[in-house]
């Protein structure tokens, strides 16, 4: 099976979130399981050709309404996967970040979905290579479902073709765009779950009303969206689509994050020796960050964006009035929006002996404060899936996260009375005080019941959030999408038409 991953984001070319993560190491899963995985992704001026020896395949033009764009194609092969980079100026090729406001991020992804397809024809002309199933990510991608679906009113070669989108962030949604649509000439979109709830201007809503199947990031997470507060108004278009709903839990690559042969780290460590072999790592957190060093002062750490979705505000009046009353140490390290970096920043400024803020984002400093930390913070108001919770558990930190989305999914709750269980801690409300009462929680639970806390680490360390398990679902998900359109077109048929 042919599957050709499209996405705005990923890892390591172009990251910005979450989204780039996955993108950037499913598909080598799903590559051990003989699936022909391919991702197609903007080509961006700040990407480096030479350190990823990206090679121009051929290039092509796209005619539109608006005039003709000439639009090249490269590729290089990372970790056994083949990449393409879609380069069409003004659209793709000189700018110096994967996103910018609406308004101009809006006419370049509608030129991706439409110069996407026009690719995958090209592809299939000068190489022979055409997508089973096209597997769309986010808003950026949502135009694909619909123009497949057009096309395969009049193309054969695409009868066979058949999409499936994967949400990993409600809240974006690319919206109104109606305007644009019209002027780039998409057709009018006549769904009627589109027309009955004014969705027809959605580049999400499209997306999910006419792909054969939709996934989220996280079973939870495909739970939540059904309902008004994490739905962002189309709560009622995905209850629309349960029948083709699906939730599978992301996970991570072991490769990367492996803290037995990190590289990052002073001293490696597995589940069987974490006990003396991680403390170094804490110690060594603790003198980079100018903090006291002491194995007996827990480590609060936080690697995150900073942005409301991750409970910044929930996390820093907490913070407050922990280290105001308590002997423990917090390490953070993001940006985000600016009010938020402002207060992480003036946090770890008040309490410069105790705390340490890093504002940006450092691979390496990432990979030590799981390292190092004690505890993981991740008080996300809503979270899809998460990375950081099962980076930190696969590093020895235990997570304190809301009971949302897929921290719900991958972290369990201790118990007091139950030593035996849990992988970190959880509270429900969004509220400060429940931060502040869940860290405190924890923080005792780390000076009263060190047996316990060394074999809640070790559970955590051995959890399963390798790729092996989501690929197999995801195979699964492949084959019905594709059962949904099962009239077999040869690749010569396919060539005839395109000749």
């Amino acid at each position: 099976m042919n599957v050709l991953f499209i996405s705005a984001e990923v890892d390591p070319f172009a990251k910005v979130g979450g989204l780039a993560d996955v993108v950037g190491s499913l598909p080598k899963a799903l590559r051990e399981l003989n699936i022909d995985v391919r991702v197609l992704m903007p080509y961006y001026g700040f990407i480096d050709p030479q350190r990823f020896n990206i090679e121009l395949l051929f290039s092509f033009r796209l005619a539109r309404p608006t005039g003709t764009t000439i639009v090249s194609l490269f590729s290089t092969t990372h970790e056994g996967v083949p990449v393409y980079f879609l380069r069409g100026l003004p659209y793709f090729g000189e700018e110096g970040a994967v996103y910018g406001d609406l308004e101009h991020d809006v006419p370049r992804f509608i030129f991706f979905c439409q110069a996407a397809l026009a690719a995958a024809e090209a592809m299939l002309e000068n190489g022979g290579w055409f997508p089973d199933v096209f597997h769309v990510n986010d808003w950026h991608t949502g135009l694909i479902p619909f123009l497949i679906e057009q096309k395969r009113q009049s193309d054969r070669r695409w009868s066979a073709a058949s999409t499936m989108l994967s949400i990993h962030n409600m809240a974006y949604q690319g919206e109104d765009v109606g305007g644009w649509l019209w002027e780039l000439g998409v057709p009018g979109r006549h769904h009627p779950q589109l027309v009955s709830r004014g969705l027809t201007d959605n580049m999400l809503a499209m997306a999910t009303a006419y792909a054969d199947i939709v996934t989220t990031v996280s079973p939870r997470y495909a739970v939540e969206i059904q309902y008004p507060y994490m739905g962002y108004g189309l709560d009622g278009l995905i209850r629309s689509r349960q029948d083709d709903l699906y939730g599978i839990l992301n996970g991570i690559d072991y490769d990367v994050w492996n803290p037995e042969t990190d590289p990052h780290l002073i001293s490696n460590f597995n589940a069987d020796n974490f006990p003396e072999q991680r403390s170094p790592n804490k110690r060594q957190l603790q003198d980079d960050s100018n903090l006291t060093i002491s194995d007996d002062v827990p480590v609060i750490g936080l690697v995150s964006r900073l942005v409301w979705q991750k409970g910044i505000d929930l996390a820093v009046p907490a913070l407050r009035r922990l280290l105001t009353g308590y002997d423990v140490q917090f390490i953070a390290l993001g940006s985000g929006d600016e009010e938020y970096n402002h207060d992480l920043f003036r946090l770890g400024a008040d309490f410069h002996w105790k705390a340490r803020t890093y504002i940006g984002y450092n691979a390496a400093l990432a990979q030590r404060i799981y390292a190092g930390c004690d505890l993981f913070l991740m008080p996300s108001h809503y979270e899809p899936c998460g990375i950081g919770q099962m980076n930190a558990m696969r590093y020895g930190a235990l997570p304190v996260v809301r009971e949302t989305g897929g921290l719900a999914d991958s972290v369990e709750n201790y118990d007091d009375d139950d030593a035996t269980r849990g992988t970190g801690f959880m509270f429900q409300w969004e509220q400060p005080e429940a931060v502040y009462n869940t860290l405190l929680w924890a923080i005792r639970t780390f000076h009263a019941r060190p047996v316990a806390w060394r074999r809640m680490q070790e559970r955590a360390m051995r959890v399963d959030f390798s790729w092996r398990r989501s690929a197999v679902e995801y195979q699964t998900l492949y084959e019905k999408a594709a059962a949904r359109h099962n009239t077999p077109v040869t690749d010569d048929e396919k060539r005839e038409q395109s000749d």
